[in-house]
């Protein structure tokens, strides 16, 4: 890995490291936030993995949630990837803003021209697990949480239920809970998957936890005035479905005026760090 920023924040330091992915074929960047635990501390200190939605890279959620403040305060670890493999060979649509960079899905594609790089779920699952335990030995990878924000959301939630025994933790902010039925879902799922609807299953979370539940809890936000809830592109209310079917104690809270901006993230935030720090004490 390189160093390629570096950063004081809250008695703790921001970085960003860039190394090459062999799940992707290309070079990536991710944001790790050390606290200031990390310093002096002998005890490996827990991780808060944060996936961002469309358009994002890493920069979106560093810069505008104040997740710096709270990490200082809990003391745990905060990585931040990038939403999706980057680089002139990279397969792209740079005239739609929910397909190609930027807005992988978090999954593993199988239809040409994807799969050669839109392997997500596992650099995200597999290969920034297998670089924490190399040359992150402060990380303590028994206790780890994950949340998302919109197509980030979704990947939050398909990542821990598709491999349980990795996360303690899962939570999200406006996910897109049901992409089977919702347009930037199915034109994601047609593009990167094929036009099998049964190849779809085990990339909606509203499907993953209605057959199989979660061990834990799960906490969900949503602004009522987001635009894209109100347009039919976030379906909370399925996964508020399947969690009954499964058992699984889902809180659903939605919030009278905020939309889906990172206004909206940043003021519930704090809740979702508490939620996750819950888990690992």
């Amino acid at each position: 890995m390189e160093q390629v920023h570096a950063w004081h924040s809250f008695g703790g330091v921001q970085r960003v490291w860039s190394h090459p992915s062999a799940a992707l074929d290309c070079q990536m960047e991710f944001a790790l936030y050390e606290p200031p635990q990390a310093a002096h501390s002998n005890e490996a200190l827990p991780l808060l993995i944060f996936l961002s939605g469309l358009t994002c890279r890493w920069n979106n959620f560093v810069e505008k949630a104040g997740s710096q403040r709270l990490a200082a305060q809990l003391g745990c670890y905060v990585l931040v990837p990038d939403t999706s493999p980057r680089g002139d060979k990279v397969a792209d649509c740079p005239d739609e803003y929910d397909l190609g960079q930027g807005a992988s899905f978090y999954l593993d594609a199988t239809q040409k021209p994807w799969q050669s790089h839109y392997q997500m779920q596992s650099y995200i699952s597999e290969e920034l697990f297998g670089i924490i335990e190399r040359a992150l030995p402060g990380i303590d990878l028994n206790r780890v949480g994950i949340l998302g924000h919109s197509m980030g959301g979704h990947g939050a939630l398909v990542t821990a239920l598709r491999h349980p025994k990795r996360f303690k933790s899962v939570s999200a902010l406006a996910p897109i809970s049901n992409p089977m039925n919702c347009p930037w879902g199915q034109k994601a799922f047609k593009n990167y998957l094929g036009p099998d609807e049964k190849e779809w299953q085990s990339w909606d979370a509203s499907k993953l936890l209605a057959a199989n539940g979660w061990q834990g809890d799960i906490l969900i936000d949503q602004g009522s005035a987001d635009q894209f809830y109100l347009d039919g592109q976030l379906l909370p209310e399925s996964l508020q479905e399947a969690a009954k079917l499964s058992q699984t104690t889902l809180r659903l809270r939605i919030h009278e005026g905020y939309d889906h901006s990172y206004y909206f993230v940043a003021s519930f935030l704090d809740d979702h760090f508490k939620f996750h720090y819950r888990h690992f004490i």
